[in-house]
């Protein structure tokens, strides 16, 4: 089947594309947050494993684990999350079945060429998943007029451009360092997951806190997304320090009084709000240290492990519970593991952000700490949730 095919509802007469298929292959988020999951459990312990000489693997360098925390797990955890969230917005189906099951493929092939294939064929082959995820969401997106969600279509082709420059300083045929395209993918990627939690967070509190009434100013909440997006230009734009400091200490202080609106403190009874809020406040911290590393004054280790480990690892896991359960017809409820795998986030992104803080002499106990937390966490998410991604929804509905 083609990777450009697009599976659109069917007369009523005919079984719908998610009648015909294996629960597994019945919408985005089942495979992509499960691999997702599975990768994110094995490639840490893999690259500790290389950096403290227990394993001996070339292809596993600083630039592979950069890269595959942005483009590999984080990816397929958007993707997931987008051709989900787009069936609901347009009524239209994003890919299914075989599309589903190919587009799936080429992530995991991406993953294996990564490790093992020379250079130009794993460029190749991972950098194809990108405009090819992206093209049918651009189509539903185009054939229902959602004019609203155009945007993130726009940063998902910034993420392949990243991508592209990425492969092509590995390369050799780009001037440029491996972290710069990386880190700024994350900071598209920080605006993106800012961008969905301010249209959900606010939803989410109001309705699984009662008596909360969370405060949304839509001015505040734009002026909030530009001095994001401003704060990355210029970071990626190599911006003197005097410029780039201002910027990322007024978005990280307006993320937190936004957040402090939308009442965190009435939330701690309910772990898939407090992670959501929790994680959220990351963004903000990591752009206060953002500003310090502008300066000169704080490790930039510090700042994007605040904004991965932290905000987006931490918005991962509690998004892929939350949707989970939700579209797999289960109630809005966690129970002891999740609540373990909320706290070992947190934990290991306070541990990883102390390692890039620390000394020598207390880095390696807190990086292997920040390790071991992840690991456990999406080891756990796998166990738990494999049998509800795997089978089909308990309400019978589609998805």
């Amino acid at each position: 089947m083609s990777l450009l095919h697009i599976d659109e509802p069917l007369p009523a007469s005919t079984p719908a594309p998610w009648q015909m298929a294996h629960p597994l292959w019945r919408l985005g988020f089942r495979p992509f947050y499960l691999l997702a999951a599975l990768f994110a459990a094995l490639s840490i312990p893999l690259w500790i494993a290389q950096y403290y000489g227990w394993l001996h693997a070339a292809h596993i360098d600083a630039g592979w684990h950069m890269h595959e925390m942005a483009f590999g797990m984080v990816t397929a955890v958007v993707i997931g999350f987008l051709f989900t969230a787009a069936r609901n917005w347009t009524g239209l189906w994003t890919p299914v079945r075989g599309h589903l099951a190919a587009l799936v493929a080429l992530w995991l092939a991406g993953r294996l060429a990564m490790l093992w294939a020379p250079a130009p064929v794993a460029a190749a082959v991972d950098w194809l998943f990108l405009p090819l995820a992206t093209w049918p969401l651009g189509r539903v997106m185009a054939q229902s007029n959602n004019k609203r969600n155009y945007f993130l279509v726009g940063l998902l082709a910034l993420l392949a451009v990243a991508n592209g420059l990425y492969h092509l300083s590995t390369l050799g045929l780009l001037a440029m360092a491996q972290a710069v395209p990386v880190r700024a993918a994350i900071l598209v990627i920080v605006v993106m997951e800012s961008a969905i939690a301010t249209r959900v967070l606010p939803m989410f509190t109001r309705n699984g806190a009662p008596g909360t009434d969370p405060v949304v100013r839509p001015m505040r909440d734009r002026v909030s997304l530009g001095l994001l997006a401003a704060t990355a230009l210029a970071w990626v734009a190599g911006a003197p320090g005097w410029l780039t400091a201002p910027l990322a200490l007024a978005a990280g202080a307006l993320v937190l009084v936004r957040l402090a609106g939308w009442q965190p403190h009435k939330v701690w009874h309910v772990p898939l709000l407090w992670v959501l809020h929790l994680s959220y406040a990351w963004i903000g911290v990591g752009c206060f240290l953002l500003a310090g590393a502008a300066l000169g004054w704080l490790p930039t280790s510090a700042a994007f492990h605040a904004l991965t480990v932290g905000s987006m690892t931490g918005l991962i896991i509690g998004m892929i519970t939350r949707t989970t359960l939700g579209h797999t017809g289960r109630p809005l409820k966690v129970g002891r593991a999740e609540f373990a795998m909320f706290a070992l986030i947190q934990a290991g992104a306070l541990a990883r952000v102390a390692a890039a803080l620390a000394t020598d002499g207390l880095r390696d106990g807190a990086l292997l700490l920040s390790a071991a937390c992840w690991t456990v966490a999406f080891v756990a998410y796998v166990i738990v949730y494999l049998p509800y991604l795997s089978r089909a929804r308990i309400d019978g509905n589609a998805g």
